[in-house]
């Protein structure tokens, strides 16, 4: 009876050792997998593998993974895989997408201080954009968008925005009257165009080339390097250079992804974010000189304004500002026109 009573309760203990040790077990590798890969969806954008922002997110990429010593998977999509940049905020709203530099004009339904970004002749050199992005104001801007859940993370450079178009030479302010030129669906670009005399013509990147091609739109405006990406040298004789807006794409992130990230890689995550955006500058400016050069050897026509009409063109636009004041936020414009000086 002794050595029955016995052996009960050795296996009794057998089976109370062989459960702790698989629960331990279950523990550690729940653990593991905690620490472990973190997939970051990045849309890139809409231009081509030959442009600067291409080019950073290529960078990013391989920064992210690196630096995270591989706990960062990233999955990125470039050329408009996943669309125009508002269906890109809003899959990123939805976790869907983690990482994305979208236009001011796309970010402006979702916080309407971002417009300010938008507003012509706001930055007239790179020194000044460079020091009041990277400032207080720049940071307001990305503040204001947690509200939309979106965390801000600084600005990569699209460049300065010039125009072309197929129908005359534009050599002076009275060239743009009654010219069709395609923008994006942004207000305050509308406006100015409108006091300029040029008939202003929203509508989406991805239809461009087509309505350039068709003359549905005698022009457009855009930096060299996006100018050059898409070949709009092929469908536009004309190039006037204008740098009537110092073009930024903000970098966001979902805030929720972001705040739920572990310690060690928000940090890796951040300085990965500042690392692409000295290299996405240094690049920007080296593009816009080769970009140039590349339109003129691809025969278009090269024409600058002179001081005189670029100042009569900022004197004009001007009144966009008093316009959507209101609208913006007179605080951020105020803010931002006083950072300037």
């Amino acid at each position: 009876m002794k050595k029955w009573i016995l052996g009960i309760v050795l296996l009794g203990l057998m089976a109370l050792m062989a459960a702790c040790g698989n629960d331990t077990a279950s523990k550690t590798g729940d653990e593991n997998q905690e620490e472990d890969q973190y997939t970051i969806r990045i849309a890139g954008g809409a231009v081509g593998p030959e442009h600067s922002l291409t080019k950073t997110f290529n960078f990013l990429k391989e920064k992210l993974e690196d630096e995270s010593d591989g706990r960062f998977q990233v999955d990125l999509k470039v050329a408009g895989e996943l669309g125009e940049d508002r269906e890109i905020i809003e899959a990123m709203q939805l976790g869907e997408v983690h990482l994305a530099s979208p236009s001011p004009a796309a970010l402006g339904g979702f916080n309407k201080g971002v417009a300010i970004l938008d507003m012509p002749f706001l930055f007239t050199d790179r020194e000044t954009a460079y020091r009041v992005l990277d400032g207080e104001p720049g940071q307001m801007i990305l503040d204001g968008l947690e509200s939309a859940d979106l965390k801000g993370l600084g600005y990569f450079e699209n460049g300065f925005r010039n125009v072309t178009n197929n129908a005359k030479p534009i050599q002076t302010i009275e060239d743009f009257q009654g010219l069709s030129i395609r923008t994006m669906q942004n207000q305050t670009h509308i406006r100015a165009w409108e006091l300029l005399g040029a008939n202003p013509t929203p509508m989406a990147f991805g239809e461009l080339y087509t309505a350039l091609q068709q003359g549905t739109v005698d022009g457009q405006e855009n930096p060299f390097g996006l100018i050059d990406a898409n070949k709009f040298y092929e469908v536009q004789k004309y190039l006037t250079v204008t740098n009537h807006v110092y073009a930024p794409n903000v970098i966001i992130t979902n805030k929720s992804f972001y705040d739920e990230l572990p310690a060690d890689l928000q940090d890796v995550f951040a300085s990965s974010v500042k690392e692409a955006i000295d290299y996405n500058r240094e690049l920007a400016q080296q593009e816009e000189v080769d970009a140039r050069a590349e339109l003129e050897e691809q025969g278009m026509e090269l024409h600058e304004f002179s001081q005189e009409d670029l100042k009569k063109m900022q004197d004009i636009t001007e009144e966009v500002y008093d316009e959507f004041k209101d609208d913006i936020g007179a605080d951020v414009v105020d803010v931002f026109l006083d950072s300037r000086e």
